[in-house]
């Protein structure tokens, strides 16, 4: 099975090198990187490092930034896609454990859960508000599918060939609540979803998102959610939770 790794780049000049270093060697048959307009160096590190660049020429936003990359994994014959942030949130050195429970036939989603403890997300950065928020939310979305993940909101993820090939990403948000309209979907279609600890990293040169982004960010959650359990009790049916050939 091929398996790519994409990186969804956003002015990660300065951890690019240490993600990629982290990525244990065979983990991956090819490592693509599409950058979303950096105003770094972003480009310029990706190409010295001898990695596939797709390079946006305006900034399009995290979901379309995720558009790309599975497009471009698809059309390279990927079998299995594992999702890294560049930078350096999350650990590499899981890609092929996400990779191997697909290519098993265990799972068809993997995500990395930083919430093995409540400890351990604080101490590793996370701030309080959005531990609190990523608690709620997460036992919202799982009462509302019978899913039992860990948590709902991390940007660590692999993904089976045939899940890109069924959901309708393409139609989904291009900002930040694209994860959570893609995991509904996978939910709603009948995939396996599973997860796999991974440390909480918070620090100065990993993105996050600000307070005011984190609540319009809370709130499309929350309808796509309503968006979710409309479709499933029949009361509002939506072509975001039918498959591509329906």
């Amino acid at each position: 099975m091929k398996t790519i790794v994409v990186l969804p780049a956003y002015n990660a000049a300065k951890t690019l090198e240490k993600t990629l270093r982290d990525i244990p060697a065979g983990a991956a048959d090819e490592i693509i990187l599409v950058d979303d307009a950096s105003r770094d160096e972003t480009v310029a590190v990706a190409r010295s490092l001898g990695l596939t660049v797709v390079r946006h020429e305006r900034n399009q936003g995290y979901g379309a930034n995720q558009k790309t990359c599975y497009r471009e994994a698809l059309a390279r014959g990927a079998d299995v896609i594992v999702m890294i942030h560049p930078d350096y949130q999350y650990d590499p050195r899981l890609a092929p454990v996400l990779a191997g429970l697909i290519g098993a036939g265990i799972c068809d989603v993997v995500l990395g859960n930083r919430i093995r403890s409540r400890r351990e997300a604080l101490e590793g950065g996370m701030p309080l508000y959005k531990y609190l928020a990523n608690r709620l939310l997460t036992i919202a979305e799982n009462l509302a599918t019978g899913e039992n993940l860990g948590e709902w909101h991390s940007g660590l993820r692999a993904y089976s060939r045939e899940v890109l090939e069924t959901i309708p990403w393409e139609s989904n948000s291009d900002d930040f609540v694209f994860d959570q309209q893609f995991l509904l979907q996978t939910s709603m279609m009948g995939f396996r979803l599973g997860d796999v600890p991974v440390a909480a990293r918070y620090f100065a040169e990993a993105s996050s998102i600000n307070f005011r982004r984190s609540v319009v960010y809370g709130l499309s959650t929350l309808a796509a959610l309503g968006g979710y359990l409309l479709h499933r009790w029949g009361l509002r049916r939506s072509r975001a939770f039918l498959p591509k050939t329906a």
